[in-house]
């Protein structure tokens, strides 16, 4: 028996329980969720090759973006950001 396959069969596993922090289910929040949810299902049946996500704190200070994209699909992610972003801050005012 190896070293390796001796660690691996010694080795013990420990369960983990992920521990979710308490948030009141508001319209916002749950707004958000579903939003999340509808892309998820659209990504498991297959129908998403791209996927681009701003996402802004409770604060209002923090911005994130991530992507997920074929090579040709930056371009027209930005784009269609872009046209967000206008919607966005002319909801504003």
């Amino acid at each position: 028996m190896s070293k390796t396959e001796r660690s691996l069969t010694s080795a013990s596993v420990v369960a983990f329980t992920p521990r979710v922090a308490p948030v009141e289910a508001d319209e916002d929040v749950a707004s958000v969720i579903e939003v999340l949810q509808d892309q998820l299902a659209l990504a498991r049946e297959g129908k998403l090759r791209s996927v681009a996500v701003v996402s802004v704190s409770a604060d209002g200070e923090a911005v994130g973006t991530q992507w997920s994209c074929k090579v040709g699909d930056v371009t027209s992610l930005i784009g269609k950001l872009t046209v967000l972003t206008h919607d966005l801050m002319a909801e504003r005012r």
